[in-house]
């Protein structure tokens, strides 16, 4: 069917029209797949109707909750999504300036975390690839790389979703902190367990509404559960380094957020030695034969400024 019909089409048109309908086709939106390619709903609802106009085929069942494939479009779906996958990774390839990778690059990162760590990157990723335009999402939520059409994403605690795979950066540990203002004339705290003596900025988690209990561990071996008395209760780490920077209390952050407060002087570290495993920050993209040259090279400059600029060892709190 494919073939038969797509000497109606030509050139770029029929790509936008079949990039159209894949990208509705799997996230089943006409919003959802315009959110992936920069458009409007109705542009790619026009899109899709073209197509359906020039194949003298009805591709979905349109409801007002969702887009179904027909039995025609399924077919014509399975007969167009690998050759569409091997044409867009070679208009990527060859989305070069002067030889240079080229293009949107758009990446999902936490708020906090990026402004910190990957927006004072950016000169130098720039001064290397002029012709990369980064598109980057601050955003503390989950991100569905695929369905949400980006290229990259950087955190921690990401689903590994069908088609992506994850390149760690770097391990992070919680440790105790707060701010010498808050500690001056208070006996510093020996064992985990003496943290229940002090006000407490406690973490509430999005997913599960719980408050967080952390176990810490040493260097030797021994673990103890961090003591809780709930003073402050915030979702956000960020927002627990700035309540513990004015002093209202100690916090248990991860070392993306405490390292530059620790550094600065503006925090204290309490328990030295003991810390909490809080699992890797990871770098998280499509998993395509062929990934686009803005994205390979994005990757690999992610990867080495992690090791050679030190940003792994800034999160290790042992």
């Amino acid at each position: 069917m494919f073939f038969n019909h797509w000497y109606k089409l030509v050139g770029m048109e029929a790509l936008n029209l079949l990039e159209s309908f894949i990208q509705s086709a799997e996230t089943g939106s006409f919003s959802a797949a315009a959110r992936r390619l920069g458009l409007t709903p109705a542009a790619v609802s026009k899109n899709v109707a073209r197509l359906e106009r020039h194949l003298g085929l009805r591709l979905f069942h349109r409801s007002t909750r969702r887009l179904t494939l027909t039995t025609g479009g399924e077919q014509f779906f399975t007969q167009v999504s690998d050759p569409y996958s091997a044409l867009r990774d070679a208009f990527a390839g060859a989305a070069q300036d002067a030889g240079k990778p080229a293009g949107v690059l758009k990446v999902s990162m936490a708020l906090a975390f990026g402004r910190e760590y990957l927006v004072p990157l950016l000169g130098e990723f720039l001064a290397l690839y002029p012709g990369i335009v980064p598109d980057w999402h601050f955003e503390n939520r989950p991100t569905d790389l695929i369905r949400d059409g980006f290229d990259a994403a950087i955190g921690g605690g990401i689903e590994l979703t069908e088609g992506v795979v994850a390149r760690e950066l770097a391990h992070t540990h919680v440790v105790a902190v707060a701010s010498p203002a808050y500690m001056k004339g208070r006996p510093l705290p020996r064992h985990p367990s003496d943290l229940a003596a002090f006000d407490g900025i406690v973490r509430r988690s999005g997913a599960t509404g719980r408050l967080r209990a952390w176990t810490l561990r040493n260097q030797v071996g021994e673990q103890a559960a961090a003591g809780h008395r709930a003073r402050l209760i915030f979702d956000d780490p960020e927002a627990m380094a700035h309540a513990a920077m004015h002093g209202l209390g100690i916090a248990l952050l991860p070392m993306p957020h405490a390292a530059p407060r620790l550094e600065s002087g503006a925090l204290m570290r309490l328990l030295p030695g003991w810390y909490a495993d809080n699992g890797p920050i990871s770098l998280y993209y499509p998993s395509r034969t062929l990934l686009p040259p803005r994205t390979r090279v994005f990757v690999e400059f992610v990867v080495d400024a992690f090791r050679t600029k030190g940003l792994a060892r800034r999160f290790d709190g042992r």
